[in-house]
């Protein structure tokens, strides 16, 4: 089976990479972290919601885009890739397609960006500071949970503006077993996804640097350590890209292969972007490590989104798929 990108989704990603490029470089990644101007970050939330980032997942019927899955993954991977600091990718993946399939009465004003919602991710809450609610999938229901007053939360990555997760109450959106299982699947593919796009922006920034940066009269990306460190990066890369791809595939087909597939592909890209943001620190050497170069503003992200990933329960779920339970 072959997963490349139709030309429409070629389309989509490159129009979603145009308008990163110019509204979320680097300088609004920074301007989110605790101190910045908020000025830019809102002004990014607005461009995402009128190109109707937000509603991609939703039907048409629904007000949205009508897209599967499958053409949703090179939209996160670009959201990855410029580090975005909203909930822009699980309003996208996650939020508004189980709004959406609930018929809940909120989804018009979470597609028009009028309501944030963030996504709970275990005790804390990823850009809860700049949402009003807070969707929690605990057990078996899906909730929608007010963020007024929920206690900030100081973490790796400032620019995700963390909030403790406040405790389900009222009456849930769903208990519909099916679509919090779907939900669930969507969360893993939109944080595989994130990880390959900022994988391959890690990536992209090393080589600029070690073709720049000279070291006893040469380049230091000549060197062959080097060279072997970001080809090992590169090859976790196009060894992930594939595996998201096909987990957004077998999603929107309901494969039978789905659940395994979603594990395979978030170990695979939590293990690049790992590879990937320890390559790029160590190949730019101490300027790694500055608050004042950007490469930090990648790397903590990576971070944070790899705290959150389930790799062992991955591993779990692939190893009973593969008859390596109990295995010695």
């Amino acid at each position: 089976m072959r997963f490349a990108l139709t030309e429409d989704q070629v389309a989509l990603r490159d129009a979603v990479r145009e308008l990163l490029a110019e509204r979320c470089p680097a300088a609004t990644v920074r301007a989110a972290w605790p101190g910045g101007d908020p000025a830019p970050v809102e002004a990014l939330w607005r461009d995402l919601t009128a190109m109707g980032v937000l509603g991609a997942a939703v039907p048409d019927e629904h007000g949205g885009l009508g897209l599967r899955e499958t053409d949703l993954v090179p939209l996160l991977e670009e959201c990855g890739r410029a580090a975005v600091p909203l909930p822009v990718a699980e309003t996208a993946a996650v939020v508004a397609p189980l709004l959406a399939a609930a018929g809940h009465p909120l989804l018009p004003a979470v597609l028009a960006g009028q309501t944030r919602v963030a996504l709970a991710a275990g005790p804390f809450t990823p850009y809860g500071q700049r949402a009003e609610q807070a969707l929690v999938l605990d057990g078996g229901a899906a909730w929608l949970v007010p963020l007024a007053g929920a206690p900030p939360v100081t973490t790796v990555d400032g620019a995700r503006a963390a909030v403790r997760s406040p405790a389900p109450t009222g009456e849930p959106v769903t208990r519909d077993p099916g679509l919090l299982r779907a939900a669930r699947w969507r969360a893993d593919l939109c944080l595989a996804a994130q990880l390959v796009g900022l994988s391959r922006a890690l990536l992209e920034m090393t080589v600029a640097y070690v073709r720049e940066r000279r070291q006893f009269g040469v380049p230091v990306g000549s060197f062959q350590a080097v060279k072997h460190h970001l080809a090992d990066a590169l090859l976790r890369i196009e060894f992930a890209a594939p595996a998201v791809l096909a987990a957004g595939w077998a999603l929107a087909q309901a494969a039978p292969t789905r659940a395994a597939d979603v594990a395979a592909a978030a170990v695979l890209a939590t293990e690049a972007a790992q590879t990937t943001a320890r390559t790029a620190i160590q190949c730019h050497g101490g300027i790694g490590y500055t608050v004042e170069y950007d490469l930090h503003l990648y790397a903590k992200r990576v971070w944070a989104l790899t705290a959150g990933s389930d790799v062992d329960g991955h591993l779990e779920k692939l190893a009973g798929v593969l008859g390596l339970k109990g295995a010695s």
